[in-house]
């Protein structure tokens, strides 16, 4: 038997980090074979329906939960059936995206830099360092009172607050002076125009990092890390103290977007197992792997359902017995779309063998050439 490649490496790999004589190395190799042999799958085996059972059942056993984040106020993630909805619906946006951010081993150890470089990431907003934001009606303006404390916490001086405004608000005249901004527009404005501006200046992006509302400096062990809420993994990922090969969200489209499709189909298998285990429920991870592989086998990420998996089945009946059959069947009727019957709902439907197990091979009794008991042909 003939091990595969990236195996016989990883083996090779394991004989140099820990220094096997030749006789061990056999020994590790003949083990490595019977594993490998007691994993294949038997053919004709129904992995599909098997993956199906394999995380619905458990997934009937999950409740309604939130797990908060211990010591962060109001951050919560999305766990349990909420969770797992999310992912085999392919959610474009999770409801609530985090991001666990590793760091250099630089800074891994020094809780004071942890600290600075989660203040660096934090979002900061006009509304989180303003003290009131108001609207003169004599003067049609809106005026600002910036909070020296929240400035003095944020490390944000008025100037930058002066230079951020006028960037996003070109065409206004701004002046600045004793923590004060007033902001008016050069041409008049009617009323309503003032106080829609007023609501657009409190949302001004002033520092740190779009899409990070909280961080939350957490020990592991022997190392610091950063968790967040929000999550804006491009941004984070050209920091120079932040470790890029561990850092991740849980966030797949945007994981498909930074990195690739490989690393959105291993955060999904890692999500629903995360769901699974976080609850002590365990399943074999193959099965999230099988389910992860056939969402990302194109190149992008495609939902279980009607808009995604099972309604892109090249089989007719297969898509008509999900949902809106009609929709199916006039509309592969309309372009003379044939049914191969190649898989198993629409063999099921024509009361015919499914191509699973026994049925996979065609064999046929050829009775002519049957004997009886006695010997005499039939």
């Amino acid at each position: 038997m003939v091990l595969p490649e990236s195996i016989m490496r990883n083996l090779e790999e394991k004989k140099v980090l820990y220094k096997l004589s030749e006789a061990k190395f056999k020994a590790l190799i003949a083990l490595a074979e019977k594993q490998y042999e007691k994993a294949k799958v038997a053919p004709g085996e129904a992995v599909g329906v098997v993956a199906a059972q394999s995380i619905g059942e458990p997934g009937t056993q999950l409740n309604m939960r939130t797990k908060w984040l211990s010591g962060a106020r109001d951050t919560t993630t999305t766990g349990g059936l909420p969770r797992l909805i999310e992912l085999f619906d392919a959610k474009r946006v999770p409801s609530t995206p985090v991001m666990i951010i590793y760091l250099n081993s630089k800074y891994v150890h020094n809780e004071d830099e942890v600290r600075k470089i989660a203040m660096n990431i934090l979002e900061v907003n006009l509304s989180d360092i303003a003290q009131d934001i108001s609207v003169d009606l004599g003067k049609m303006r809106v005026e600002i009172e910036l909070n020296p404390e929240s400035m003095k916490y944020f490390k944000i001086t008025e100037k930058k607050v002066y230079e951020k405004i006028s960037e996003q608000f070109k065409g206004y005249k701004i002046t600045t002076g004793s923590g004060k901004i007033n902001v008016k527009p050069k041409d008049e404005l009617d009323l309503k125009s003032i106080y829609k501006l007023k609501v657009k200046l409190r949302d001004t992006y002033i520092s740190g990092i779009k899409g990070i509302t909280q961080v939350l400096p957490d020990k592991q062990g022997d190392n610091w890390i950063i968790k967040t809420a929000g999550s804006n993994l491009r941004e984070v990922l050209k920091m120079p103290e932040v470790d890029i090969k561990n850092t991740k969200t849980n966030d797949i489209f945007e994981t498909l977007e930074v990195l690739g499709i490989e690393a959105a189909r291993n955060l999904i298998v890692e999500e629903i197992y995360n769901v699974l285990v976080g609850q002590n429920i365990y399943s074999n991870v193959r099965h999230f792997m099988l389910v992860a592989d056939l969402m990302t086998s194109d190149g992008t990420i495609k939902s279980v359902g009607r808009y995604g998996l099972s309604g892109s089945k090249s089989s007719v009946l297969a898509r008509a017995s999900f949902e809106v059959p009609l929709k199916h069947l006039f509309g592969a009727a309309l372009h003379g779309e044939v049914d191969p019957l190649e898989s198993v709902v629409e063999n099921v439907m024509l009361n015919q063998p499914v191509p699973v197990g026994t049925g996979v091979v065609d064999l046929f009794v050829e009775s002519p050439k049957l004997e009886d008991k006695k010997g005499n042909k039939r």
